[in-house]
């Protein structure tokens, strides 16, 4: 089945066929070829930064955009053909490469906005819509345990625990997210489209994927999340509607959720990270990525934030690399780019990252049909959504079953009047366990990462074949279970 999967998605995934949210991927489109020609690279240091980086820069042909001291590394820009071979010559310098920008893809052949008056109840609420949250807090019963937060003497509300979200941004003035909104940080720079100035409060989201996501950590509203009181800090690394990005802005979103002592960073997204990238006849190494990547994972963990990832939708064994690689020429051949070598998905395999597969409504034997999986590679699922039994079993788009996405808030100003949609996909997994990290660090702020790793795994509902699998790793996360394990 899922070998059928992979080839039907080698379509739908590069040309946005599937159902919305369901497969947020590496798309190659025009957009992304002109970004890559502004030029920018990733360079990492081998140890700390030196104080005369910025003149090292300069004399190989570049300039510096973005320091990232934390990592010892920095994001740069040269028009220079030699520029990654001058740096070669730099003794202080352990790698670097030539960064390619992504999208994250979202395509739809259902409303990604939906129209909630069938699905709301006569309190105005659509809880009975949310199947995915009342499974993970035992139709509620979390919340006598721990929300994330609590409101004092004055009214205010407090907040126990804070999930930084790095995505596409947030709607701060939905009317679910208002109360549990903490602002964030844009880390786009100026420049990478007409609307991008710099500025460092732009958190506005243009997509509507990471309003979303935030929604499933923490709404308290007509939608609840997973921790209804929990704070949201949002970090925007993705610009323009498409959602697009390099590697080094998501480094730079994780360090910085750290420096705002955040307690869980989740990243609803994920990056394929190949030994080789060929692309008009150039060859591009991604090792200088990757090098930073581990950096600002361990970074975060010694710093006691809890990271979550998802593990990507593309229905593709992650153990398996050749499959991986073989899958994204596959993908890519049409565009003139090839890939060589293994490859793995970033951040969610990396060490210290909790890496989570998308689980559906209606079976604990089978995975949502998009979501990645792999027995080393996955530790812990959560509802994804899909779009049913019957789509499953038959891929025909006429019995797609709504009601088995997942329900959470939506920009206001994307779409009047709807400001609520139905998505699918391990974007959707992620947040779950996110909130759930979120309202275990809650109960007790104490919880080193790996602990809260811990907890989550020991406390998963089994689902699949008994023990760790490949499909649900350790089996489907529940923040009830969760509580009261550490309430014992």
């Amino acid at each position: 089945m899922r070998k059928i999967l992979k080839s039907l998605l080698s379509v739908t995934v590069g040309f946005g066929l599937l159902v919305g949210g369901a497969a947020s991927s590496l798309a190659v489109e025009p957009l992304v070829t002109e970004a890559a020609e502004k030029n920018l690279y990733a360079v990492a240091f081998k140890n700390n930064l030196p104080k005369n980086y910025q003149e090292v820069i300069e004399k190989a042909g570049g300039k510096v955009v973005k320091a990232l001291p934390e990592v010892g590394g920095i994001q740069a820009q040269s028009d220079d053909p030699a520029f990654l071979k001058n740096l070669k010559k730099v003794s202080s310098i352990e790698v670097a490469n030539k960064e390619i920008p992504l999208a994250l893809s979202q395509p739809a052949t259902v409303p990604k906005v939906a129209d909630t008056s069938a699905v709301t109840n006569e309190e105005g609420s659509l809880w009975d819509a949310q199947w995915d949250i009342q499974r993970v807090t035992n139709d509620g019963k979390s919340y006598e345990i721990e929300t994330g937060g609590y409101e004092n003497e004055a009214g205010e509300k407090v907040h126990k625990a804070v999930v930084g979200v790095i995505d596409t941004g947030i709607d701060s003035t939905h009317p679910d997210l208002q109360q549990n909104d903490l602002g964030g940080r844009n880390l786009v720079p100026a420049g990478m489209d007409e609307t991008e100035t710099g500025d460092p409060n732009d958190i506005m989201d243009r997509n509507g994927h990471g309003t979303h996501v935030a929604g499933i950590v923490a709404a308290n509203g007509k939608v609840k999340g997973v921790g209804p009181d929990l704070g949201i800090r949002t970090y925007r690394v993705f610009y323009s509607d498409l959602a697009l990005t390099l590697p080094s802005f998501i480094i730079d979103g994780i360090i910085a959720a750290t420096n705002d002592e955040v307690d869980v960073i989740n990243m609803s997204l994920r990056l394929y990270n190949p030994m080789k990238t060929i692309m008009e006849g150039e060859t591009y190494k991604g090792t200088a990525d990757t090098l930073l990547w581990k950096r600002a994972i361990q970074y975060a963990v010694k710093n006691d934030v809890t990271v979550v990832a998802a593990s990507g939708n593309e229905s593709l064994n992650l153990d398996d690399k050749k499959e991986v690689t073989e899958y994204l020429n596959a993908l890519y051949e049409p565009f003139g780019i090839s890939i060589k070598g293994p490859t793995t998905v970033v951040p969610s395999q990396l060490p210290g990252v909790i890496n989570v597969s998308a689980s559906n409504k209606w079976s604990t034997e089978e995975l949502a049909f998009f979501s990645n999986y792999g027995n080393s590679a996955i530790d812990v699922a959560a509802p994804g959504g899909d779009l049913g039994a019957r789509y499953a079993e038959t891929l025909d788009p006429e019995t797609a079953d709504v009601t088995s996405l997942i329900l959470s808030t939506w920009p206001t100003y994307l779409v009047d009047g709807m400001p609520y949609s139905f998505n699918a996909g391990t974007s959707m997994a992620a947040p779950q366990v996110a909130g759930i990290a979120g309202v275990l660090k809650a109960a007790n702020p104490h919880l080193k990462p790996s602990q809260v790793s811990a907890i989550i795994n020991q406390t998963a509902i089994d689902y699949g074949k008994p023990g760790q699998d490949a499909l649900f790793g350790s089996g489907e996360a529940n923040a009830y279970r969760a509580l009261m394990n550490i309430k014992k």
